[in-house]
This record gives C-alpha cells, sequence and structure tokens, in this order.
C-alpha cells in the first residue's frame, strides 16, 4: 500500500512506471503531498549514454530528458497518491506548453523536480501539471505538460 505515503525510493518508482535504463529519468520523489505537489531527484552522472553524443568534450543534458524526468515525477507522485503500485500504469504526453530551457545540466549536477497538479483528480484520465527543474537553486528549465494516464495496459 503506498495511501500515506510522503516519498518514493528507487524501488518503489520501478513498480509505479516502465521505465528502465536507459530511460529512467529520476532517482527518488519526495515530499508527496497528494496528488497536488511532489519534489523529483535526478542525480546526473557522465555514465548515461546521452552524453556520448550530446556534445562530446561539452557534455550537457538534453532538454527533452530534462522535460521527460519531469514528467516522470509527475507519474510517480500520481502512482503513489492513487496507490498505483503495480498496476501496469502508462501515461503519455499530450502537450508540452512554455517549455523554457535557463540553464546547462552537466554530468555532477543534481536536478530537483518541483511539479505541481494543475488539473486532474481520482478517476481523471488526462491530467495537467506545471514543472520546475533547478540546479542548485538555479532555474533550468519550466514547462507545463499534459499526459493520459492509461490503467489499461
Amino acid at each position: 500500500m503506498t495511501s500515506g505515503l510522503k516519498s518514493a525510493d528507487i524501488q518503489l518508482i520501478q513498480r509505479l512506471i516502465p521505465h528502465r535504463y536507459p530511460f529512467l529519468l529520476v532517482d527518488k520523489v519526495t515530499d508527496i503531498d497528494g496528488t497536488s505537489r511532489a519534489v523529483g531527484w535526478k542525480n546526473v552522472t557522465m555514465n548515461e549514454p546521452h552524453f556520448q553524443g550530446h556534445f562530446p568534450g561539452t557534455p550537457i543534458m538534453p532538454g527533452v530528458t530534462i522535460v521527460e524526468a519531469m514528467a516522470q515525477t509527475a507519474a510517480v507522485m500520481t502512482g503513489v497518491a492513487l496507490d498505483l503500485v503495480d498496476t501496469d500504469m502508462l501515461i503519455y504526453f499530450m502537450a508540452i506548453d512554455g517549455c523554457k530551457f535557463r540553464r546547462k545540466v552537466i554530468p555532477g549536477d543534481v536536478l530537483r523536480m518541483e511539479i505541481e497538479t494543475l488539473r486532474g483528480k481520482e478517476g481523471a484520465k488526462v491530467w495537467k501539471f506545471q514543472g520546475r527543474a533547478t540546479v542548485e537553486g538555479d532555474l533550468a528549465c519550466e514547462a507545463q505538460f499534459t499526459a493520459m494516464m492509461d490503467l489499461s495496459a
């Protein structure tokens, strides 16, 4: 049971979302406040495969992976709050709005992703979130994103 949990470690994350290496982009989720808000954490390391080509000699985390990490955080928050452990939940992007990148994210950084639900509740298929990713308090990325939850997988 996950009801009442305020955080999710990597073992619980893997029971909630289907992503695996090399596309599991969140290490833990803390400060889960129901379906309202949560904070995701990603330790950015040089051994991630996208750094081989983005960019050789100047590794920068691709912006799309930052947005994906925020979406995975939202999925974990929702899964914990709605007690969806071991249910084969899938969540699909429907839209990304107002996405802006403000700072490079590089190996050695710890990405902190603050997620807030703008629209969605238990039983809803479509959810909208606001995400902000920071490194040491500096804004790296912000975006709103809409996703559809599929529990029939």
